[in-house]
């Protein structure tokens, strides 16, 4: 049976990467941009209801909610060769069409406004499941309706639908340019909080180092956001093959991430890709072996956060555990002989508490999409280095907050009335706690991080909470 996915689009960016993602879907699938199967794709296979559903009129369509303030983007989806893709039903704009402003209060605020529409969506989409298994959400930490909406639908759907799966693809800002966005190191702050305790699961996506990659592997001197985008939307295709071209293993997303996420708060994660390829442009490769495709996922140069590879600490930073999801004509026996290299080769350094495996999932790729390379692969990682673009963040916070910069923007709105400041002082606690439990998770002693003050009798009951996903 499968397990459904909903998907939750907030904001700009969150839609232009979820179109994206569609596009590669619809490609994968076989499903013509109105939502009709195309008359090669008959080979099945292929779950596509893990992501889609059929109308009575035999239209495959997107178990997607499009969500914005302003209407600029999902009304260029809705004029766009994929406009009979999506329910209509399932768009909501707001009456006014404002926008957040780029306030994370804003939109926070504007969402508890307009929550009943919301979850009337939610819910229409859950009631039309067989077995749902979770939620994905698109958005951005940045700007002001992706932080500031996107951290209110977390929120509820974590409250409203406490037992599945939570999963984001939380798109982080650039940390080497000026941003036009004077209040982003606020926004980051309020968001990362509800990233930290409302997902079972955060992919990052690091502009920083989508664009650096571009840049070194790709050879694109200005990056476009349609570029970047592209790159994105590989990524989360690659991540949800498993579910949609199943085999002996991931078959759900609780599987996909049980061996990926230790303890609950740890569950951010980085991504690498190999071999890259932007509009038909190919990083040159000349061959893909399982070995080849294994050993460049581990290279700095190909993972898409840039504090990994940039960082004076990254020879202390460890891998916690690593999924790689390799696509292809592959031979089981190829794998067991990678990992082998890969662990006389000592390429990988992991934490001493846990388990020194690198899981490997096989899966097939679609029929319908050729490529010029054999093998393809994507690294979904674990990894203590993270923590830097989290302090990164609140470095930026820090420099802000000191000034008592832009604050006005905020204190218009209810959580903030009255000059009370306390919401960034709790995230601020909260992500420097997340810093440090990182950090802690380099050390061989982790397990009993944060025990020091607890009597004996309450280690045993700290240690099964700590352990409980």
């Amino acid at each position: 049976m499968p397990r459904e996915i909903i998907t939750i689009q907030v904001g700009q960016c969150g839609n232009q990467i979820g179109m994206e993602f569609w596009k590669q879907l619809c490609l994968e699938h076989g499903i013509g941009k109105d939502g009709l199967l195309e008359d090669f794709a008959t080979q099945g296979g292929d779950r596509k209801d893990v992501f889609f559903y059929q109308a009575d009129d035999q239209h495959y369509i997107p178990r997607a909610l499009l969500m914005d303030l302003e209407p600029r983007v999902i009304n260029g989806i809705q004029n766009s060769e994929y406009k009979n893709l999506f329910n209509h039903e399932n768009i909501y704009l707001s009456e006014h069409g404002g926008g957040a402003g780029n306030n994370w209060a804003s939109g926070y605020h504007q969402g508890e406004q307009v929550v009943d529409d919301i979850m009337d969506m939610v819910d229409r989409e859950a009631d039309g499941s067989d077995s749902l298994e979770g939620f994905v959400l698109c958005h951005s930490i940045a700007g002001g309706t992706g932080s500031g909406m996107g951290s209110y639908v977390l929120e509820t759907l974590n409250d409203r639908y406490s037992k599945k799966l939570v999963q984001t693809y939380s798109v982080f800002p650039n940390q080497m340019e000026t941003s036009d966005v004077v209040v982003q190191p606020y926004n980051s702050l309020l968001t990362l909080k509800r990233l930290t305790l409302n997902a079972d699961c955060v992919v990052v996506l690091d502009n920083t180092a989508l664009n650096r990659i571009a840049v070194e592997r790709l050879h694109l001197a200005n990056p476009t956001f349609a570029q970047t985008n592209s790159l994105v939307s590989t990524v989360m295709s690659a991540s949800t093959t498993t579910l949609r071209y199943p085999g002996y293993m991931n078959n759900d997303l609780a599987g996909l991430l049980a061996s990926l996420i230790p303890t609950p708060r740890c569950h951010f994660l980085m991504t690498g890709y190999t071999p890259l390829t932007v509009e038909r442009q190919v990083n040159m490769i000349r061959k893909t072996t399982v070995l080849d495709v294994m050993r460049r996922l581990l290279q700095t140069k190909n993972i898409m956060v840039s504090s990994y590879a940039r960082t004076k600490e990254a020879s202390q930073a460890k891998y916690i555990s690593i999924l790689n999801i390799i696509q292809g004509e592959v031979d089981p026996t190829q794998v067991h002989e990678s990992l082998q290299r890969i662990r006389e080769r000592k390429l990988v350094n992991f934490v001493e508490w846990g388990p020194a495996s690198i899981q490997v999932a096989l899966s097939r790729k679609s029929p319908y999409v050729q490529t010029t390379h054999r093998v393809s692969g994507l690294m979904l990682a674990n990894h203590t280095s993270i923590r830097h673009l989290f302090s990164k963040c609140l470095g930026q916070y820090e420099k802000l907050r000191k000034k008592q910069a832009f604050l006005d923007n905020y204190r218009k709105f209810p959580m903030f009335a009255d000059n009370d400041l306390s919401e960034f002082d709790e995230s601020r606690e909260i992500i420097e706690g997340l810093v440090d439990e990182y950090k802690a998770c380099e050390s061989p002693d982790y397990i009993k991080w944060g025990m020091e003050d607890l009597g004996d009798a309450n280690v045993a009951a700290a240690l099964e909470s700590k352990l409980v996903v």
